[in-house]
């Protein structure tokens, strides 16, 4: 090893060291305090939306000095090029995240509100410092240049990021980091819009992806509210778009509203699947042919370039060519334009390798089509309809449309105006819009990404990595079980001394046939005089019981979890004899789920090992553990990961599938990176990444042989 690999080593364990203290001291300071557990909550909530505020308000005033950067100074020096200088400008922003890119590869890979999602639902809400830090400048030099993308998205993965790491040093638990993590992604995009509300359904809707649970809800609340009103003190009060009163009109044409949501909800159906196939074109296809990618990305600054010279209106965010278009200042025809022009390049900056969001575009196209259905409306049926409210609510549906989020949508568009007269259409044309794209999509499209990347995160958490456990492979605890003619003294003293809380009671046949808890016994206590000799088991018992077999998925047993409020399941032998082989708890569901999601950030955390790792050659991670590559088994071809039972049969686990689309290459560029899916049907060009022990691994391979 080189001096200077032990120098940045020794250098990393020092920095390591200083967080530990700086963690164990704050942990000092806070047992310190002496307060109530939800007092240390709330303030650990202010402090985030703090944070997450600052920092939003820093991100916004870093765009500015960028803008002002590229703009002026930048255009100044290129004199001798005339008007025409600005079409250099995005195609030179775009050249300097190319090199940020080749800098810093797996960093600039973790781009975007989906990273927040999955640290999250996957990492405890744990976000690296140096992720955060360069998803700061990159969509800052990306914006500043002219780059026609949205600051919100990734606001909303800087304000993750800092809450995360303050949370990390205040060594809190990984359920608060989670809770913190969200939170902070919704006060940034609170402090953005100046939208409290909207900030709160931001993280509910897409980073925790719908999971409510009352803690998270008041950490939202308090710390969305905190960093919008940093916002307002630092960078003022006003609305982001400036517009007259809107006007509704009669009632009985609410139907126009509703055609608009249909139609809105087209285009985001289309701009959806526009922009998958852009993504798929530039991965598979440009990428692929050896084509650089700051190439590529240079181009598309070009083409964004020429765009704004001719409409500079597609320069940026757009909000104030949405003001325009708000004060009916631009032509249709120039507003059809526009709107063209941002449904083509957004998604062309993006997936080149460009960073930004499509929250500002989503609104920016919702003006515009907005506007054109109002003009469209009026000039051939000779209505009157009013351009402001069309313009609003349009920008509403097209915001929920194509990010899916319906209660976002109206409630940033509903703070931005602080106008409650329309908010009847905003509803009905929100609803509509992302209603329709549900229907089409199945799910959110923030889901189907996630998909596509082989993760299905529902709640808060990843399925995958329980549809492949299945109830046999966990520990099950002892279950109480009681005649159904106990009498209810006996009953009572079996509660008090047992340390369990629920009670199966068993018919003659000593099968379960009900369960009791203290919710049956409480309500009898008041009068338990008057009845302890008269009451038995088998009066107070709730009939109701579910049940799982040893062959069930945990992820199937953690849906039965929430949907019947349940804190432990009975576990029933499958064959005649129908045995009580004990209960299967919540804590042991959750504690497998917190192996497995360790298992693959360590998979996340070798990338770069687990691509160059050489077939049957073990690196070793820890004592008596290794990662290997090894071939797939003919006998294993065509059969599903849940099929194969991977881990029950030889205890490893597989990290992730190496598909090679030549079976003979051994380019990185013909290697695709599969992560393990349960339904997954394996290959002849696959390869198996394996964890596990030495002897597990060595007994594998001479299976593959």
């Amino acid at each position: 090893m080189s001096r200077l690999n032990l120098k940045n080593i020794d250098s990393l364990k020092k920095l390591s060291l200083k967080f530990k203290s700086i963690r164990h001291y704050l942990r000092r300071k806070v047992v310190s305090l002496n307060v109530s557990e939800y007092t240390t909550f709330t303030i650990f909530a202010i402090i985030t939306g703090a944070l997450a505020g600052l920092s939003a308000v820093f991100f916004h005033d870093s765009i500015e000095f960028f803008n002002v950067l590229f703009f002026e100074q930048t255009t100044e020096g290129l004199f001798f090029f005339g008007a025409a200088a600005v079409i250099l400008l995005p195609a030179i922003g775009m050249l300097i995240q190319a090199v940020m890119i080749l800098s810093a590869k797996d960093t600039a890979k973790k781009k975007g509100v989906s990273e927040v999602i999955k640290a999250v639902a996957l990492r405890g809400g744990y976000i690296p410092l140096r992720t955060t830090i360069f998803h700061f400048f990159a969509p800052v030099i990306s914006i500043g240049s002219g780059n026609t993308v949205g600051p919100e998205g990734p606001a909303a993965q800087i304000g993750g990021g800092i809450a995360s790491k303050f949370s990390h040093l205040a060594g809190l638990s990984d359920s608060r980091i989670r809770i913190f993590t969200a939170a902070g992604a919704g006060a940034a995009i609170a402090a953005i819009f100046n939208t409290p509300l909207g900030g709160v359904f931001f993280a509910l809707e897409i980073v925790l992806l719908n999971d409510f649970q009352t803690p998270t809800f008041s950490a939202l609340i308090l710390a969305s509210v905190t960093a919008s009103a940093i916002s307002r003190i630092i960078l003022g009060n006003e609305s982001i778009f400036s517009f007259g009163t809107p006007v509704i009109g009669s009632y009985s044409n609410l139907y126009l509203y509703a055609i608009l949501g249909l139609i809105v909800g087209l285009i985001s159906i289309l701009f959806i699947r526009y922009s998958s196939f852009v993504e798929h074109l530039f991965r598979t296809k440009i990428l692929r042919s050896k084509i650089p990618q700051w190439t590529v990305m240079v181009a598309v600054g070009l083409l964004v370039g020429v765009a704004g010279y001719f409409y500079k209106e597609i320069f940026g965010i757009g909000y104030l060519a949405i003001n325009h278009i708000l004060a009916t200042s631009i032509t249709w025809k120039v507003v059809l334009i526009l709107l063209g022009l941002k449904f083509i390049l957004v998604p062309l900056v993006i997936h080149s390798g460009g960073f930004g969001g499509i929250f500002a575009p989503s609104l920016f196209m919702g003006a515009c089509f907005g506007y054109l259905f109002a003009f469209a409306v009026n000039s051939m049926w000779g209505l009157n309809l009013d351009y402001t409210t069309f313009v609003l609510v349009s920008m509403g549906a097209m915001l929920g449309g194509i990010n899916t989020i319906p209660i976002s949508a109206i409630m940033i568009i509903f703070e931005m105006t602080k106008d409650y007269s329309f908010i009847l259409p905003l509803m009905l044309a929100v609803i509509i819009s992302t209603t329709m794209v549900q229907i089409i999509l199945k799910g959110s499209v923030h889901s189907k990404h996630l998909e596509e990347e082989g993760f299905q995160i529902i709640k808060g958490r990843e399925t995958n990595l329980l549809k492949s456990i299945s109830v046999s492979d966990t520990n099950l605890i002892k279950i109480e079980l009681i005649p159904d003619h106990t009498p209810l003294p006996e009953l009572v003293g079996k509660l008090l001394e047992s340390p369990q809380s629920t009670f199966y009671t068993v018919n003659g046949s000593g099968k379960i046939s009900g369960t009791i808890t203290e919710t049956e016994l409480r309500p009898l206590i008041t009068e338990y005089d008057q009845i302890k000799n008269v009451i038995v088991a088998k009066d107070i018992m709730n009939p109701m019981v579910v049940n799982v077999s040893p062959d069930d998925d945990l992820d199937f047993v953690l849906n039965l979890f929430g949907k019947w409020n349940l804190d432990q399941i009975p576990v029933i032998a499958t064959d005649e004899s129908k045995r009580i082989l004990g209960a299967i708890t919540r804590q042991e569901v959750i504690a497998v789920y917190n192996r497995e999601s360790l298992k693959l950030n360590l998979a996340s955390g070798l990338t770069n090992e687990l691509k160059s790792i050489e077939k049957s050659t073990p690196v070793s991670i820890a004592a008596g553990h290794s990662i290997s590559e090894e071939s797939v088994p003919l006998t294993f071809i065509g059969k599903s990961m849940i099929d194969l039972k991977i881990r029950n049969k030889f205890g490893l686990e597989v990290l992730m599938i190496k598909n090679h689309k030549d079976l003979f290459s051994e380019d990185e560029d013909d290697i695709e990176i599969l992560t393990p899916d349960p339904n997954y049907k394996l290959k002849r060009t696959d390869s198996l990444v394996l964890f596990g022990l030495d002897e597990k691994i060595e007994e594998f391979r001479r299976l593959a042989k």
